[in-house]
């Protein structure tokens, strides 16, 4: 079950309060009342409410000097003016305060609970609650700036051009330290008059039996370069239009 609402009502004649009581202790209200400002503001240090009705005219501090001076201690705290004498300028003044609404006496049952709500409705929708501190705003996470166009382009081309590259590393080693020992082997045998024709011979041979593999090798790797060379054409080509756009 839901906490009553704490109602305070400032008025020096006690009917009043007996009238608020009656009206609103059946429908979640607690009623309290006080004879005069004083009292009111005594109260208000011991103990909090939702809502203060005050009447205008009473002896010693008048009903408008009791709103202005709760509205400076708790300005959270909503105050309706209630009396039979009322005018412009206590209007002005009670406004200029900061009450909920102006009230003008005799109040009917309608009168009561319908400024009462209106009065927690305004509380409950604009203003916070003393002693809570509205948790302050986080920044929103940093989001990671999505990968560019072109970097997402070499990463795809690279993806597919690297089995190639190693096809064709492997394809190529093997002719490469042929060459290479042919080279050096060569050299050797040249230092020598009789080895002139040898490294003649072997050279002829190399190149008799490494030319049709050196073809074999370009007619395996050529569509695989000119696969990556279009790739690569059309990637920087959807590259520039991407950075006009």
């Amino acid at each position: 079950m839901s906490a009553l609402r704490k109602v305070l009502v400032v008025d020096d004649d006690p009917v009043v309060g007996k009238s608020f009581d009656r009206v609103l202790s059946g429908k979640g209200y607690a009623v309290i009342t006080a004879s005069n400002g004083q009292e009111a503001l005594n109260k208000l240090d011991a103990e909090d409410y939702d809502v203060v009705f005050t009447d205008i005219k009473m002896p010693g501090m008048n009903g408008l000097e009791v709103a202005e001076r709760v509205k400076q201690k708790r300005p959270w705290l909503p105050v309706v003016i209630v009396t039979g004498y009322g005018s412009k300028e206590n209007e002005t003044r009670a406004e200029a305060a900061g009450v909920s609404s102006f009230l003008r006496k005799p109040l009917s049952p309608e009168m009561i609970e319908g400024s009462a709500e209106k009065a927690l409705l305004e509380r409950d929708a604009g203003v916070a609650v003393p002693g809570q501190v509205e948790a302050a705003p986080q920044p929103a996470p940093t989001q990671a700036p999505p990968a560019s166009f072109g970097r997402v382009l070499k990463n795809v081309a690279l993806f597919f051009a690297a089995p190639f590259v190693g096809l064709a590393y492997i394809l190529a080693f093997p002719f490469v330290g042929i060459g290479m020992l042919a080279w050096i082997g060569g050299k050797a045998l040249m230092k020598y008059a009789s080895g002139r024709a040898v490294a003649t011979f072997m050279a002829k041979t190399g190149m008799f039996i490494g030319g049709p593999l050196l073809g074999l090798a370009f007619v395996l790797l050529m569509p695989w370069v000119g696969a990556v060379i279009l790739a690569w054409i059309g990637g920087r080509a959807l590259l520039k239009r991407y950075d006009a756009d």
